[in-house]
C-alpha cells in the first residue's frame, strides 16, 4: 500500500538505509551492509543491486554521516486543524472519516495545545504531497500541504510492499 506515489526503488532504498542504519551501531556502514546484499545468496544465486537514484542517494548520505538522526525533511497533508470546543470530537470523526476512504494511508491526529490535528500521508518530495493532496482535496476540501520531519521508520519495507499470500499454483508446485 502506498503512502504516496513514491517510486518503489526510492522506499526499496530508504528501507537499505534503515537496515544500514540499524547496523552500523554494530561498527558497521552503509556501503558495507550493501557489499553483503551484492553478494550472490547460495545455490538459486539471487542477490540485490541497489541503485541509487534522484534524492535517495543525498538522503542515504545524509542519514549515514548523522548517525543520530533517523528523520528526513518531508511533507505531509494537513486535513482538519481546529481549536474550539468541540474540535477534539471534530478530529477524531475527520481522522475515522479519512481511515475508512483511503485506508492504505496513514494518517494521525496530534494535540499541540490548544490546537487539535488530522495530517496524513508521508511524502519525500512536494510534488508527491500534491499528488495526494489532489486526491483527497474533494472530500476535504479545508486540507492543505506542510512541511515536517519524518522518521525513517515511515518508509518502512512492509508498508510499502504487504506479503501477499502465495498463489494456489506455487503452493502446489512446492
Amino acid at each position: 500500500m502506498n503512502n504516496c506515489p513514491i517510486k518503489f526503488a526510492v522506499k526499496a532504498f530508504l528501507s537499505l538505509l534503515l537496515i544500514a542504519g540499524a547496523t552500523t551501531a554494530s561498527g558497521q556502514d552503509a556501503a558495507a551492509v550493501v557489499g553483503r546484499l551484492s553478494v550472490p545468496d547460495g545455490p538459486g544465486g539471487a542477490s540485490i543491486t541497489v541503485t541509487e537514484k534522484g534524492e535517495a542517494a543525498s538522503i542515504v548520505r545524509m542519514a549515514s554521516s548523522a548517525r543520530r538522526n533517523t528523520r528526513v525533511n518531508g511533507y505531509r497533508v494537513r486535513i482538519f486543524f481546529d481549536n474550539k470546543q468541540n474540535a477534539r470530537g471534530q478530529a477524531n470523526a475527520a481522522l475515522n472519516r479519512f481511515r475508512e476512504l483511503y485506508p492504505g494511508i496513514p494518517a494521525d491526529m496530534k494535540y499541540d495545545v490548544p490546537d487539535f490535528k488530522v495530517t496524513a500521508g508521508y511524502c519525500l518530495t512536494n510534488e508527491e504531497a500534491i499528488i495526494l493532496w489532489g486526491r483527497i482535496k474533494n472530500q476535504f476540501p479545508k486540507a492543505f500541504l506542510i512541511p515536517e520531519e519524518i522518521p525513517l521508520s515511515a518508509f518502512t519495507y512492509e508498508e510499502i510492499l504487504p506479503e501477499e499470500p502465495a498463489s494456489q499454483e506455487s503452493a502446489q508446485a512446492e
